[in-house]
């Protein structure tokens, strides 16, 4: 399974396999049409309550992946969750999209270890 990510400002490339969009809201000044989303999985972002904890801080980074994981492994989650095993069965190469600015500590880089993970 080949998980790849990118934030939603770069272009798409053939090579992305399908693209998820992982964040709860639609990145700011990104067209949708020239985005080339195949997925917007909402379910699948941290809550608003623990992205505003977070905040992008690497010190709790460690903090945010055990509670996304939890929120991952709720009921909230699951509809999203059970979609997004389908992709990954289907497809041996996806993108997952995000908007953050830091590029190594962010929902999509969790989404991908906690996929790559036996967690799954």
């Amino acid at each position: 399974m080949d998980i790849r990510l990118k934030r939603a400002y770069d272009h798409a490339a053939r090579s992305d396999g399908p693209r998820i969009l992982v964040d709860r809201i639609w990145p700011r000044g990104v067209a949708k049409e020239d985005a080339d989303i195949a997925h917007w999985l909402k379910g699948l972002a941290p809550s608003s309550e623990l992205r505003k904890w977070f905040g992008h801080d690497p010190d709790r980074w460690p903090g945010f992946r055990d509670r996304y994981f939890k929120e991952l492994k709720s009921d909230g989650a699951a509809e999203d969750l059970d979609l997004f095993r389908q992709i990954l069965k289907e497809h041996k190469r996806v993108t997952l999209v995000f908007a953050a600015k830091d590029t190594d500590h962010n929902n999509a880089v969790a989404l991908r270890d906690f996929a790559l993970s036996d967690q799954l």
